[in-house]
């Protein structure tokens, strides 16, 4: 499976930050700061790091297919100077000149490009290149949404970094109301299929979670530790979900055979879904809730 889910090796990348002043962000400046300085602040990201963001920001990298459909979501693709081989939506993305994967990105490559601002979705991807990017004056900002109220936060924070705080304002108006447009019926016993074998899912420390349960379901795996957890046959056999839905890609077309007994099975409710929209805090995440929805209630 392409994206953030390694179908093979098992799992995801996903992003956000704490909102900032009039924005949504925290910002913090120091008193008696000459003018010409005022336009750089501190920015406080969501690991609490505080981030000196050089503005107005003209050049951005982003290194999470998440952050760049954000990013053009609320009006910035134009700043974006670098992405990821996964970024892949929208469109345009594909044409923006590419650093490398998720993991393993080149920073030879994201320093030449002279980017005002690297955007980042896990800590993890800090380890590697933290201090190259500090000595080069180029700031690396976290985003790690893990909720929907947190994807919107994102959006009006990437408003507000990038100048475009009118277009985010606007989407995250539109998406709130798709979310609350969602009716809510009877719960119904969900299974997100990730990968078939191995066969993995999501927890309770997934975003997906919540999706499930707004979308009027209730995930089988919500009390199990971990975003995107292993399971074992003799665990998952126990589960009896009344409907399955499956992360589609190649290799995970049919629900695994652990479940052929089960609720969902013998009453055909098995669905597939686009692996890129549930696997993505971003914006698309409301076209997933939404498809959710229908599943469960058609």
């Amino acid at each position: 499976m392409r994206i953030c889910w390694n179908t093979k090796s098992a799992v995801s990348v996903f992003v956000l930050v704490i909102v900032a002043s009039a924005i949504g962000c925290r910002i913090e400046s120091p008193d008696g700061v000459s003018e010409h300085e005022i336009r750089d602040r501190h920015f406080t990201d969501d690991l609490g790091r505080q981030v000196l963001i050089r503005k107005p920001i003209q050049r951005v990298i982003s290194l999470a297919p998440s952050l760049t459909e954000s990013i053009y979501a609320v009006g910035g693709g134009d700043k974006l100077v670098g992405v990821t081989t996964y970024c892949n939506y929208p469109e345009v993305a594909k044409a923006v000149e590419e650093v490398g994967d998720t993991q393993t990105p080149n920073i030879e490559r994201i320093v030449a490009l002279k980017p005002d601002v690297v955007f980042v979705s896990t800590a993890s991807q800090l380890e590697a290149f933290m201090r190259t990017l500090d000595q080069q004056g180029i700031a690396v900002y976290v985003m790690d949404a893990k909720s929907i109220g947190e994807v919107f936060d994102d959006l009006r924070t990437l408003g507000g970094l990038l100048g475009t705080e009118g277009t985010a304002s606007a989407l995250v108006a539109g998406l709130d109301e798709r979310v609350k447009g969602v009716s809510s019926k009877e719960p119904r016993r969900v299974f997100i299929q990730i990968s078939n074998e191995p066969l993995f899912t999501i927890g309770k420390d997934s975003f997906l979670t919540e999706v499930v349960e707004k979308a009027g379901g209730e995930s089988v795996t919500k009390d199990v530790p971990s975003g995107y957890p292993k399971l074992s046959k003799e665990t998952a056999s126990a589960m009896s979900p009344d409907v399955i839905i499956l992360s589609d890609s190649e290799d995970n077309r049919e629900p695994n055979a652990v479940f052929k007994n089960s609720p969902a099975v013998k009453n055909g409710r098995v669905y597939r879904i686009n692996a890129d929209i549930i696997s993505r805090p971003g914006p698309r995440l409301v076209d997933a809730l939404e498809q959710i929805a229908g599943f469960l209630h058609n």
